[in-house]
C-alpha cells in the first residue's frame, strides 16, 4: 500500500515575496524561526500543494464538486451546484503561474532545471486546461508577463490556442523529465522522474480525449498525437501512480470529510447532510457491483424492516433534481443511503486523487472504441480500468463491517466483475461508450480533478442527469449551464479583452448557456 505523506505542508505560505517582487524588511522584523530563503523545493512544493491539496478542499468545500456532478445531495440548506447554477469563476489558477519561472530559476544544476522546468510546464498546461473548460478563450500567451513584459492586461488567446498550447507544454514536460534527475519539494511522488512523466503522458492522453469532436482539425492532429504517445511513452502502471493526496493523522493533514479528535471537528458530517444520489447508487444495484457496500451506508429504515447490510435493496439513492423540500422530508425520515462511516472515521481514509490510473484506463478504452488506437481490445482496458478501482478500494478499507457491511470484493469477483452481464462492453460503439463513461463516473465517486463527473456528462451525455424544470436554477429552466461566466476581476480590470473574448465566442453575451468551442 502506498504511503505519501503531507510533510511539506507547513511551507505553503511560501511566496507572497515572489509572487509581489522581493522587498529587503530592516532586521527587527525578520523571524528568526522562520526560513528567508526561497528555492526551488519550496516553489514546487507550495504549487503541487495548490493543484492537489487546493482543488479538494476540505469540510463542506470537499464535497461541492460532487453536488455539480450529482454524486449526493445537500440538506443544510439549497445548494446552487446540485441544482445548476453556476456564477462567475476565477483566474486565481493562473495567478499561481507567477512561481513557476522562479522555481526553474533557482535550480542549481542542468539536470534539476530540467526537472523544475517539466513541472512548470505540466503545472502551467494543468491551470490553463482546467480554467479553459471553465470558460473557453482565456489570456495564455500574455499570461502571467506582469512582471516580465509589464504586460497588465493580457490579451485573450482562442480555446483551439489554449489547448494546441497545453498540448506542447505537456510535450515539452515529457521530453525534459526524460532528461532530467530526481528533484526535492514533491510532496506528492517524492520527486521521482518517472512517475511525473507517466503521469504528463497519461493527462496529455485526458486533453486529447476532451478534443474528440475536432479530429479533423489539422493543427491539433489529436489522434496521430494520441497514436504517438500511447506507442513510445511510458504511461501510468497502477494505482500506486495516481496524481493523489495522501493523509495522516496529524492535525490539518487528515482526510477531507474525516470527523475524529485529531481532525476538524466536522459539524457538517454530525449533521448527517449528505444523500447519496440515484445516479450513484442505482447503476451500483443494478449491476450488483459491491463498491456500494465499501461506498455506503445502508437505510436505517430499511435495517428496520429487517433488511440485512448486505442486502443490495437496503441502499436507497435520493435523485439530486427533487425538491430540496420533498430532499428534506427523505432526510427526515432518514430511508436514504448515507456515505460509509470510513469516510468519516479514518484520518487517512484512502488517498484522493485528481487523476489517477483508472481515469487513464477508461481514457484508452474510449479511444478504442472511437477507432484511434488497436491492438488491445477496448475491454482489456475497460476491465481495468474497473478492477484497478476495486483493488484500490479494498486497499483501503479496513475489513470491518462498518466499512465493508461484510461484503468482501476478492480476487476471484473483482477479476469477474467487468465480463460480467450488463457490465463487459457489448452493444453500438455509443452503448459502449456509456458503459465506459458509467464506469468511470462509479470508479470516481469521492475522487477526480474538480468538476469531472460534470465535465464528463456535459462532453458525451453521460451519466445521464435528470433536468426538472421545475427546480433547476439555470436561466432558463429548460436547460442545463455548459459553462461559468469569466470573473468579476477581467470585467473590472481587463474589459477590453474580456470583451473581445466573449463578443467572439459568444455574440457578446456572458451567458452559461453558450457553447464554447471545445462542444461544437
Amino acid at each position: 500500500m502506498k504511503s505519501k505523506f503531507l510533510k511539506y505542508m507547513l511551507l505553503l505560505p511560501v511566496l507572497t515575496m515572489i509572487s509581489n517582487g522581493c522587498t529587503k524588511y530592516d532586521d527587527i522584523n525578520t523571524d528568526p524561526n522562520k526560513t528567508t530563503q526561497v528555492n526551488s523545493a519550496l516553489l514546487a512544493t507550495s504549487m503541487i500543494l495548490q493543484i492537489t491539496k487546493g482543488d479538494i478542499e476540505s469540510t463542506k468545500g470537499f464535497m461541492q464538486s460532487f453536488l455539480l456532478s450529482k454524486y449526493l445531495t445537500w440538506g443544510e440548506g439549497q445548494e446552487n451546484n446540485q441544482y445548476n447554477k453556476l456564477g462567475r469563476t476565477s483566474f486565481s489558477r493562473i495567478t499561481l503561474l507567477r512561481n513557476v519561472s522562479p522555481m526553474v530559476g533557482y535550480a542549481t544544476s542542468p539536470e534539476l532545471k530540467n526537472s523544475y522546468e517539466g513541472l512548470g510546464h505540466f503545472i502551467r498546461a494543468w491551470q490553463f486546461f482546467m480554467t479553459s473548460m471553465q470558460v473557453g478563450d482565456i489570456p495564455y500567451s500574455e499570461a502571467v508577463k506582469g512582471e516580465s513584459d509589464n504586460t497588465l492586461k493580457p490579451k485573450y488567446d482562442t480555446q483551439k490556442a489554449v489547448f494546441l498550447g497545453v498540448l506542447n507544454e505537456l510535450d515539452q514536460a515529457n521530453q525534459l523529465f526524460s532528461t532530467g534527475v530526481d528533484f526535492a519539494g514533491d510532496p506528492i511522488y517524492g520527486g521521482k522522474v518517472d512517475k511525473w512523466r507517466r503521469l504528463v503522458n497519461s493527462f496529455e492522453l485526458h486533453v486529447l480525449i476532451n478534443l474528440y469532436k475536432k479530429t479533423a482539425d489539422a493543427d491539433l492532429k489529436v489522434i496521430e498525437r494520441f497514436k504517438e504517445i500511447v506507442a513510445n511513452r511510458p504511461l501510468m502502471r497502477n494505482y500506486d501512480d495516481n496524481f493523489a493526496l495522501a493523509y495522516n493523522n496529524t492535525a490539518g493533514q487528515n482526510y477531507p470529510w474525516s470527523d475524529v479528535p485529531a481532525g476538524s471537528g466536522n459539524s457538517f458530517v454530525k449533521s448527517n447532510y449528505t444523500m447519496l444520489s440515484t445516479n450513484l447508487i442505482d447503476p451500483l444495484k443494478e449491476l450488483k457491483d459491491k463498491r456500494l457496500f465499501y461506498f455506503a451506508k445502508p437505510s436505517p429504515v430499511k435495517i428496520t424492516a429487517g433488511l440485512t447490510q448486505s442486502d443490495y435493496n437496503a441502499y436507497i439513492g435520493a435523485e439530486p433534481s427533487n425538491a430540496f423540500s420533498a430532499l428534506q422530508t427523505m432526510r427526515v425520515g432518514k430511508d436514504y443511503s448515507d456515505i460509509n462511516n470510513r469516510y468519516v472515521q479514518l484520518v487517512n481514509a484512502e488517498p484522493v486523487s485528481v487523476f489517477s490510473y483508472w481515469d487513464l484506463q477508461f481514457v484508452l478504452a474510449e479511444a478504442t472504441i472511437r477507432g484511434w488506437i488497436s491492438g488491445t481490445a477496448a475491454q482489456s482496458y475497460y476491465a481495468e480500468g474497473i478492477s484497478s478501482s476495486m483493488k484500490f478500494v479494498v486497499a483501503y478499507t479496513p475489513d470491518l463491517i462498518d466499512y465493508n457491511h461484510n461484503v468482501k470484493m476478492d480476487d476471484a469477483y473483482i477479476s469477474a466483475y467487468p465480463l460480467s452481464s450488463g457490465v463487459a462492453l457489448t452493444g453500438s460503439n455509443e452503448q459502449q461508450i456509456e458503459k465506459v463513461i458509467t464506469q468511470k463516473y462509479l470508479a470516481n465517486y469521492l475522487q477526480g480533478s474538480k468538476y469531472l463527473g460534470w465535465f464528463e456528462n456535459r462532453r458525451t451525455g453521460y451519466p445521464k442527469f435528470i433536468l426538472n424544470s421545475t427546480t433547476n436554477l439555470n436561466t432558463p429552466s429548460t436547460k442545463f449551464p455548459l459553462r461559468w461566466l469569466y470573473p468579476s476581476d477581467e470585467l473590472d480590470y481587463n474589459s477590453d479583452n474580456v470583451s473581445s473574448a466573449i463578443q467572439s465566442q459568444y455574440g457578446g453575451s456572458d451567458d452559461v448557456n453558450q457553447q464554447m468551442w471545445l462542444l461544437k
